[in-house]
């Protein structure tokens, strides 16, 4: 009887020489051995960044966010048109100061200009500039014009004054008030004398204005309108 060939042993060729096809279970190995070793493709999305020797890591999509900065041309448009050099771990390398890297990289993330109180505006204004990101540029400059005009400004001083009438020139003399004078506060002093037969009821009004129209700290002199209105209602 005729013993067939010994098992485990591989076939013996096919016509010609040739080794017959391989088995189903092999190919599919091999297959899963080539699968295994190549990367996982959520590893491209992320980028990291040496700013001036400080590590900075976020996504391809924050960094371009700006299709025309020089983020978005560096991390997503690599290619001879800018060229930069990677250090040992494979960081972007940018020699810029990484203290105003921050802001930049946050208001990509999420729109919002967001500066501590130790940090120069100027500062971030000029990396603004450098990385080409417009939005934020116009941005920061508006905050810098708005604070030079609070400055500029100062604080703002009120002048006081106490008028003393009668209740029946109190309505007169609050409708008629003008020259940024404004009413603050209404204090009743009672009756201080009778009038006919009827009491005649004593108010003090507070009044102030901003000093804005003056200078060096003195109030200019009221219009004729406004005299007149001291001189109908103050008692003092």
């Amino acid at each position: 009887m005729a013993e067939g060939p010994p098992r485990g042993r591989t076939p013996s060729p096919g016509p010609g020489g040739t080794p017959g096809p391989p088995s189903p279970r092999a190919a599919g190995a091999a297959a899963g051995s080539a699968g295994a070793q190549s990367p996982p493709a959520a590893a491209s999305k992320w980028v990291r960044l040496n700013v001036g020797g400080t590590y900075f890591v976020s996504t391809r999509q924050t960094l371009c966010r700006e299709p025309k900065s020089f983020l978005c041309r560096l991390c997503c448009q690599e290619g001879p048109e800018l060229g930069s050099d990677k250090d040992e771990t494979g960081a972007y390398l940018i020699d810029r100061d990484p203290t105003y890297f921050g802001p930049i990289l946050n208001y990509l993330r999420h729109g919002k200009l967001i500066i501590n109180k130790e940090l120069a505006e100027e500062g971030v204004l000029e990396e603004a500039e450098f990385y080409n990101i417009a939005s934020l540029v116009r941005l920061v400059k508006e905050r810098i014009r708005d604070n030079e005009n609070r400055t500029s400004q100062g604080p703002v001083k009120h002048v006081y004054r106490v008028l003393q009438c009668q209740e029946e020139e109190l309505t007169q003399m609050v409708s008629t008030m003008s020259d940024g004078w404004k009413f603050e506060q209404l204090i009743s002093i009672g009756s201080s004398y009778n009038y006919g037969n009827e009491d005649q009821a004593e108010f003090l009004c507070v009044v102030s204005r901003e000093l804005n129209n003056s200078t060096n700290g003195i109030v200019k002199e009221p219009s004729e309108k406004a005299k007149i209105l001291q001189e109908r209602g103050s008692r003092m």
